[in-house]
């Protein structure tokens, strides 16, 4: 059985909401309201969603960007929620992120070599010639050319900086690789160039990644497990297949009614959600969910549903399948 890389248990990020005169806190906003899932090494999990549904909070509060308010995670067998700012540092050499907007996450200012060298400088490598040439190694494995090196980011077009942003988080050898959105930002023909390269890279390096999209079929192409997320919360995980063919959530089946098909004449029964997502400061009680379900019972108002396996590694937190519920 392939060992497990990184284990999330609970994790929960609150924002603070500051009102009166005074600046006191008045409330909560719930991004991520815990979240439990693990990750095997050399997976794909794509983690997808509506925008706003906490799925770029709960990679950023993984890689403790964004401090977890509570829960536990843990890295090869270690919990890094604990570790000290010196500690986490050292540790983040093992676990990079790839940004959403390569136009934002590149410093216009830096050579590509000075942006891809960073990382190695900062974790220890001093010798410049080894750097330079690391550097231009790694403009060589995602598809650039060594004369790269001295240009700056806005010499390039947007799939040329994400793939620099790939090297930059491949430099120090990383084993998991958190992927913010890394090809919303591009034109489709791009899109599919990058989504072969972070593939290819995965077997080259033995690399494990947690992919965010809201792009369904794009976790379709790359993912090998996907979790659905819902207002903060983990509504449904499975092997892609199992979840594409046979949906147990009612949000995953709307999500999945809503893909695009490429063949004209296919005919998808559409399902329409009513009302607008839910303010993450203020959720529904009970299940998260049950304000636009089209199967809500008097139970899902009142009690938040488990996450639970309905069978083999299908995990789903829904009345509909709460044996205590239907009996």
């Amino acid at each position: 059985m392939t060992n497990l890389l990184l284990e999330v248990n609970g994790l929960k990020k609150y924002f603070p909401i500051k009102g009166s005169v005074l600046g006191r806190k008045v409330g909560d906003v719930k991004a991520v309201d815990d979240v439990s899932f693990s990750v095997r090494e050399g997976e794909i999990l794509g983690l997808v969603g509506e925008s706003g549904c906490g799925k770029s909070t709960t990679g950023k509060s993984i890689l403790r960007l964004s401090e977890p308010t509570a829960g536990e995670v843990k890295f090869q067998d270690q919990d890094i929620t604990s570790l000290n700012a010196e500690d986490m540092r050292k540790l983040r050499r093992n676990m990079q992120i790839i940004f959403q907007d390569p136009y934002a996450s590149l410093n216009p200012r830096h050579t590509v070599e000075k942006i891809i060298g960073e990382p190695l400088l900062i974790h220890g490598m001093t010798s410049a010639g080894e750097r330079k040439e690391r550097v231009q190694e790694l403009l060589e494995v995602v598809g650039l050319s060594a004369y790269h090196a001295s240009r700056y980011p806005h010499q390039f077009s947007g799939g040329q900086r994400q793939r620099i942003g790939i090297a930059r988080a491949l430099a120090n050898n990383p084993k998991l690789i958190i992927c913010d959105e890394p090809v919303s930002a591009l034109d489709v023909s791009v899109q599919a160039q990058i989504l072969n390269l972070m593939d290819e890279l995965r077997d080259k390096f033995n690399l494990t990644y947690i992919f965010i999209a809201h792009d369904l079929s794009v976790v379709k192409h790359i993912c090998d497990r996907v979790g659905v997320m819902y207002l903060g919360r983990m509504a449904e995980m499975a092997d892609k297949d199992d979840l594409y063919s046979n949906p147990k959530h009612p949000y995953t089946q709307a999500l999945l009614s809503a893909v695009p098909d490429p063949d004209p004449d296919y005919q998808r029964e559409r399902i329409i959600l009513k009302g607008d997502v839910p303010s993450p400061s203020d959720p529904p009680t009970g299940c998260a969910f049950h304000t636009r379900c089209p199967y809500a019972m008097a139970v899902c108002s009142e009690l938040r549903p488990e996450f639970q396996k309905v069978y083999n590694n299908h995990y789903v937190a829904c009345h509909l399948y709460d044996d205590a519920v239907q009996s």
